[in-house]
């Protein structure tokens, strides 16, 4: 199966298995996509992922969930940047979300990091999601 746009294949597993209460989600691996469940897990809207290889030889990985008093850790969860139509931001025009109680994930030139870690580095790059 050919997807065209992992990042948001795996921001959508993630709500629709908050939406039917899963503890765990099922994800193809990607590089890409690891790097943003890091982000989730380090910032705490995660409880962790684990890369695991299915009988097929595919590596999947094995996603977390977090809840909060029986309420999902992730309220909103919202992809930037989409294929169609990319967004870059520069660290000084950088919007916070939810007047800071949210968080930015970034791909920069440092990697793939929350706004709060590229304002430290000084780095802007391509907006790819919106988390609250």
């Amino acid at each position: 199966m050919l997807i065209t746009d992992p990042v948001g294949d795996l921001l959508t597993r993630i709500r629709n298995g908050q939406k039917a209460r899963k503890k765990n989600v099922l994800v193809p691996h990607s590089r890409e996509r690891e790097a943003v469940l890091k982000v989730l897990v380090e910032e705490g809207y995660l409880s962790s992922y684990v890369v695991e290889t299915e009988a097929s030889g595919r590596s999947v990985l094995n996603v977390a969930l977090k809840y909060i008093a029986g309420k999902g850790a992730i309220q909103m969860i919202k992809r930037v940047s989409k294929p169609g139509r990319r967004i870059y931001s520069s660290v000084k025009k950088l919007a916070p979300v939810r007047n800071g109680l949210g968080i930015n994930i970034l791909s920069t030139s440092k990697g793939v990091i929350s706004d709060a870690r590229a304002r430290e580095l000084l780095a802007g790059g391509e907006v790819l999601c919106s988390v609250f």
